[in-house]
């Protein structure tokens, strides 16, 4: 252990590690639960304290050899050899001042190892035209961006496109249509596919919307929104230096007191996230009711058998990825009214639930991205039908005389229907038997593919 002196006493810090005090102290006080800053949001950090570093050099605000000691740890840590430097607690200062200082530190100390002397301070070099109050949301925001655009939109299309592959093989199939899970009028599997489908061409538009607001940056507020400290033009700066290392389209907010306080953007974007959960929930229980049996249930579908689904019943095979699925949807409904609650706790200047809003994102985006992907590799890509079944049901539903009020109204088509349900006949069987149609009237005009789409 070494020990370090400051305005606050003597601490100590271990061997071998880069922090300095302030991050022994957050280590110190804030021991509670076991959620650590994502290694995403540390990314997201170091690369803009790196995109600082440049900024300030080309304005003379740092010395080269300063400058480009920064970058150069700065490029170390986003090797990913260094999270381990980064241990601290979600549940810290709502600002994330001691992650900021934590960055601060670590970056101070590998440049001046670099350096073979302390020229680096993580306060006025590190940290130059910056407070954590502008840094920590302009983290969370390139995080969230990037997460996005390079794992959650990559899975919704993927979903989308093994979509499109079983409506090629499995789409002009004839099936029942079920609504109040009750029988209704005929569809093809292709038009229930589309549904499903239509939710991540959705989805995917309105994340797209949501990094409209989320590409606005707060850098260059520093502690209140009045730019203090820092330069004119240090946030245009800044944004174009991340652009380019990122090819992106970062720019300064319009409204930088806006940006401090209040965290819509976040709100705006997990009322997506939610959107995709919901409709995730109601695709994967779509999917396992389709699939239920597999002699008991509806059994239209069938779903790969990947695992042993009882420990006592041999043979018994469940629907695991449905339910994986939908155990994340939950969680990120739940995490939504986090963000919500969290976002609405601005107080003037200064919103300070900012690592519960980030991490609650982050987690919702990590959970629906890995879980698609999982459920699109595991179930969704192996999905068969099984055509007897859904032509079974197709024709001993009562619901397709729906299609004969045309030819005869509907009081006497419901009567048809009754009769054909208390008596166990077919709709055929009645209409026939009231010489309402003979049995070739009947098959000429009873046309299920006609009854899947307007006359």
């Amino acid at each position: 252990m070494s020990t370090i002196k400051d305005i606050y006493g003597s601490i100590e810090i271990p061997e071998g590690v880069y922090w300095g005090a302030n991050t022994q102290r957050s280590l110190l006080n804030f021991p509670i639960g076991v959620e650590k800053m994502p290694e995403d949001l540390i990314d997201a950090l170091v690369i803009l304290k790196k995109a600082a570093a440049e900024a300030n050099l080309k304005h003379n605000k740092l010395d080269e050899p300063r400058a480009h000691a920064i970058m150069n740890a700065c490029d170390r840590i986003l090797t990913g050899e260094y999270y381990d430097q980064f241990p601290l607690a979600i549940w810290q200062t709502g600002s994330g001042t001691q992650t900021n200082m934590n960055a601060n530190e670590v970056i101070a100390n590998m440049a001046n190892e670099a350096l073979g002397e302390k020229l680096v301070h993580p306060n006025d070099h590190v940290n130059c035209g910056q407070s954590s109050n502008d840094v920590f949301p302009t983290a969370m925001h390139i995080c969230t961006v990037e997460i996005l655009k390079n794992r959650l939109i990559p899975s919704m299309h993927s979903m989308d496109s093994t979509f499109s592959i079983l409506s090629e093989k499995y789409g002009s199939i004839l099936k029942t249509g079920r609504t109040h899970l009750q029988d209704a009028t005929p569809i093809s599997f292709g038009q229930e596919i589309s549904g499903w489908q239509y939710m991540y061409v959705e989805g995917i538009k309105q994340i797209e919307d949501a990094l409209v607001y989320l590409r606005n940056l707060s850098i260059g507020s520093t502690a209140v929104g009045t730019g203090l400290n820092t330069y004119e033009g240090f946030d245009q700066e800044v944004c174009n230096i991340l652009n380019k290392y990122l090819e992106e389209s970062f720019k300064p907010t319009p409204n930088k007191f806006h940006a401090m306080s209040t965290k819509d953007a976040f709100v705006f974007n997990h009322g997506a996230l939610n959107a995709i959960a919901s409709n995730s929930m109601k695709m994967a229980n779509d999917i396992r009711w389709l699939a239920s049996g597999p002699r008991c249930g509806l059994g239209e579908i069938n779903l790969p058998a990947n695992e042993a689904g009882s420990s006592i019943m041999p043979g018994k095979v469940n629907p695991t990825q449905c339910e994986a699925l939908t155990m994340t949807c939950v969680q990120v409904m739940a995490n939504n009214q986090a963000v919500v609650i969290g976002s609405s706790q601005g107080n003037f200047e200064l919103n300070v639930y900012m690592p519960l809003i980030i991490y609650n994102t982050w987690q919702s985006i990590v959970l629906l991205s890995d879980a698609l992907n999982s459920f699109n590799e595991r179930c969704l890509s192996g999905i068969t039908v099984n055509e007897d079944k859904m032509e079974t049901n197709l024709t001993t539903s009562l619901m397709t005389a729906t299609f004969l009020n045309q030819r005869f109204g509907y009081d006497e088509t419901a009567k048809i229907v009754k009769e054909a349900h208390q008596e166990g006949l077919s709709i055929k069987d009645v209409v026939v038997g009231h010489d309402l149609m003979t049995s070739e009237e009947f098959d000429v005009f009873f046309d299920y593919q006609k009854m899947i789409k307007p006359e």
